[in-house]
């Protein structure tokens, strides 16, 4: 590179005295045979002026000229591309007819370009006819770009003009109706005849686009990319204004077609029957209010179909926030709440505070349902609701003021049985968490205080619980069974070792637990990580359902204590105990709460 730029300057600078007076040829085919054709194109140019009888200028300024056709802008530089093809043309012409034998042999090494190996003789040269089958070539595929220019750049402005009528006869429509419920709900026959003529032109519009694209892949690189994007239009009020430039790679067009066709087949088969089709289904949801409150029995099976028969997609075509569905919504959320109570009434006397939180959390779901769908009602403009929906505020509640009547009073109705449920949410959901006796309220979770009483070690869900219950720094163990009414059941304390068990050795101390399969029988292993003695210090206790407490005593163990079970046919607890070298030994405990030596076990 540096060598051609080096040659380039050399010459340059004999030319330029010559310049003066003129130019000479074999000078200036040295910056032509470097392709350093912007600095050459003047220069050749005045000496085609002064020379007429050089096919090889003539040559290589179609050469030069074609390379300049080449990067012309297609859509933007039209014309100058298409004149620089016909020129390129003119002077391949004059240079192929003033190509002769004689030319070649006599300047053969401006012709180097075409130096080639005679496959008869061996020897290489330049013949006339490899000259002229190029120059031919040239002038062939310079006529055929030229045609394949005039085509893209017809198909490409129809595309873009036609796609342009279109937006400004959809902007009229959207200047008419401002939105799309106002355009659905009062559309007549002149508004189906302007939507089809918006579809027409549309089409014509993608029809030279694809025209476009397809003499686009036949030439070749143009420069130009373009993938076209079509975009739904959902808002009439929001969308298809934006100009698109349709020279970009990214060619985003506003969909005007599947707009039109889905508005048209909106308005013909869905807005003209869908206003007896809202009186009806209003109806049927006032038939079933009917039923529950005469008959006192849930609906909800009775709503799952009535739900199924709504046209809720088909309205929201046309208006993506429909009033009457809001309406609808709210009066099938009140009747899923009265018949989620009706349902549960059977349970209400039942000792079962899971099972009434479970149920209170559903009636709780279904009125926050209903609160929710009954805020929205009131947050709209019910007034300007009514004026596309007239027909059916009209027929079913008679005025404006009477439906905002009705929504109000729902909502009110909402608010206090939402309040009212959540209270007692709360309530149950505490008790929840407690087993109450006689003397005490028992933790049933696991995160206590550090002051707490009570310091739970196991706690099987539902079942039983066991821990440490503290009177000021000494421990006593306990024991606890789970019911459902988290009242009363099995409680039983029973002593610990206290040397070993003190509430700060609490984050050393583990706790393991079994029972028999009836849950009739129960033990409790405490058992410390922190060695006494070169030995792991624990206590045991057996108790009873029905009996409570039968023994507790304390050991100590080898190895840590990892697992705990009941053998059914001895009445022995099997201790396993381990070390992290993977170590193990079990030590039985019989059913008298004395340990057998088994394993050395002392």
């Amino acid at each position: 590179m540096v060598r051609i730029l080096l040659t380039t300057l050399s010459f340059l600078s004999l030319l330029s005295p010559a310049f003066g007076q003129k130019v000479k040829y074999k000078d200036l085919f040295v910056l032509l045979n470097a392709k350093q054709y912007d600095q050459a194109e003047p220069f050749l140019r005045t000496y085609l002026a002064e020379n007429d009888d050089n096919p090889n200028a003539y040559l290589f300024m179609g050469i030069i000229l074609q390379e300049k056709a080449a990067n012309n802008d297609v859509l933007k530089h039209t014309d100058i591309m298409i004149n620089n093809l016909d020129s390129a043309v003119i002077y391949y012409d004059k240079a192929y007819k003033q190509m002769t034998e004689k030319e070649i042999k006599r300047n053969d090494e401006y012709y180097q370009a075409y130096n080639r190996r005679d496959l008869r003789t061996g020897k290489f040269g330049v013949k006339l006819s490899d000259v002229q089958f190029d120059i031919e070539k040239k002038i062939e595929a310079l006529k055929e770009r030229k045609v394949l220019v005039g085509e893209l750049k017809t198909h490409y402005d129809n595309a873009e003009a036609q796609y342009a009528k279109a937006q400004f006869l959809y902007k009229d429509i959207q200047l008419k109706y401002g939105n799309e419920k106002t355009l659905f709900l009062r559309s007549d026959a002149s508004t189906i005849v302007n939507l089809k003529r918006i579809t027409h032109v549309f089409d014509s519009s993608i029809l030279a686009f694809k025209s476009y694209k397809d003499i686009s892949s036949t030439f070749g690189n143009t420069g130009y990319n373009q993938e076209l994007d079509l975009k739904e239009i959902t808002s009439l009020e929001k969308d298809g204004t934006s100009t698109p430039d349709f020279m970009q790679d990214k060619l985003v067009l506003w969909d005007f077609k599947r707009w039109t066709d889905n508005t048209i087949a909106g308005i013909e088969k869905e807005v003209l029957p869908m206003r007896e089709n809202l009186i009806s289904y209003d109806i049927e949801i006032n038939k079933l209010r009917e039923k529950l409150k005469q008959d006192s029995v849930s609906v909800k099976n009775d709503l799952t179909k009535l739900v199924d028969k709504i046209l809720y997609n088909q309205l929201k075509k046309y208006d993506p926030n429909p009033m009457p569905m809001d309406v609808f919504g709210m009066k099938i959320a009140e009747l899923e709440y009265l018949s989620e109570l009706i349902n549960n009434r059977p349970f209400r006397d039942s000792s079962n505070i899971k099972l009434k939180l479970g149920l209170i959390e559903k009636e709780l779901k279904e009125i926050k349902k209903l609160d929710s769908v009954s805020t929205k009602l009131s947050n709209r403009d019910l007034e300007a609701d009514a004026l596309d929906y007239n027909h059916f505020v009209s027929r079913a509640y008679g005025t404006p003021a009477v439906l905002k009547s009705l929504v109000k009073t729902t909502k009110d109705f909402a608010d206090r049985e939402k309040e009212r449920k959540e209270k007692e949410s709360g309530r149950l959901s505490d008790a929840l968490r407690w087993m109450v006796t006689e003397a005490d309220s028992i933790p049933l979770f696991m995160e206590v205080s550090d002051n707490s009483k009570f310091k739970p070690l196991i706690l099987v869900e539902d079942k039983f619980t066991a821990g440490f219950q503290f009177a000021d720094t000494v421990a006593t163990g306990y024991f606890s069974t789970i019911n459902a009414a988290r009242k009363g059941g099995v409680n039983v304390s029973f002593p610990i070792d206290n040397k070993v068990f003190t509430r700060g050795k609490l984050p050393v101390t583990k706790a393991l637990s079994t029972s028999d399969e009836n849950g009739q029988v129960f033990y409790i292993l405490f058992y410390s990580e922190e060695k006494v003695g070169n030995k792991f210090p624990a206590t045991m206790a057996k108790i009873y359902r029905t009996d409570g407490l039968a023994w507790s005593s304390n050991f100590s163990y080898e190895l840590l204590p990892v697992e705990v079970s009941f053998q059914v046919e001895s009445g022995e607890v099997a201790v396993k105990t381990s070390n992290p070298a993977g170590e193990s030994k079990m030590v039985f405990i019989d059913k008298n709460g004395k340990r057998k030596n088994v394993n050395n076990e002392e």
